[in-house]
């Protein structure tokens, strides 16, 4: 058997697998689903393992396949996410992550990206609404250099909510997950609202 097929093979069969584990696990990370899955057919190299890319496919296939209520699943996502958005709309809150690129899981947590000058706004926004919340940070990408953003989580409604702060005029930069990644896709509420009236 060729070399190459074996290779494409099993790109195939751990991209599968991958999406299988984020469908069915909640796992949002695709670093995560990839070398998970890659353990689990036994695969070792790093070579074989899909992009992204491949996992998205086969993970909408994946849904259309065995997960009917998925639209359902991911519509009361969307619109808890424009009613979270609604609640910050002073710091320019967009949408990230599986919630707007329509992979969410069932466990899947709304991910958004707030911007403003003075974070601690936001702290006491939650504060002042009386929300429990737990800190941390993430690092994201801006132009290649790395940036450890605040993030603030809380639960509303069974559904995780992150919320990375951004200065303001991170608006204008091409954000990613990492410095040789793709730009992260994010959406203004308009735009959310949008998708939910074109379902």
């Amino acid at each position: 058997m060729p070399r190459d097929f074996e290779r494409n093979h099993a790109r195939s069969q751990i991209a599968h697998l991958a999406a299988r584990l984020m469908a069915e696990d909640g796992i949002e990370d695709y670093a995560l689903a990839k070398r998970k899955a890659a353990r689990q057919i036994g695969v070792s190299g790093l070579k074989q393992l899909p992009d992204n890319a491949e996992v998205d496919s086969a993970l909408k296939s994946y849904r259309a396949l065995y997960f009917q209520e998925h639209v359902h699943e991911l519509r009361a996502l969307r619109k808890l996410a424009l009613t979270i958005m609604d609640e910050f709309a002073q710091f320019e809150p967009h949408l990230v992550g599986s919630v707007l690129n329509g992979n969410a899981g069932k466990f899947a947590a709304i991910q958004l990206q707030l911007f403003t000058d003075n974070a601690k706004e936001v702290e006491l926004h939650l504060i002042n609404s009386g929300v429990e919340y737990s800190g941390g940070t993430s690092r994201i990408y801006a132009g290649g250099f790395p940036l450890d953003v605040p993030t603030l989580s809380f639960v509303h409604s069974d559904v995780d909510i992150h919320l990375k702060i951004l200065y303001l005029h991170h608006l204008r930069h091409a954000l990613k997950t990492s410095a040789e990644g793709k730009q992260i896709e994010r959406a203004p509420r308009a735009a959310v609202a949008a998708l939910l009236a074109e379902e």
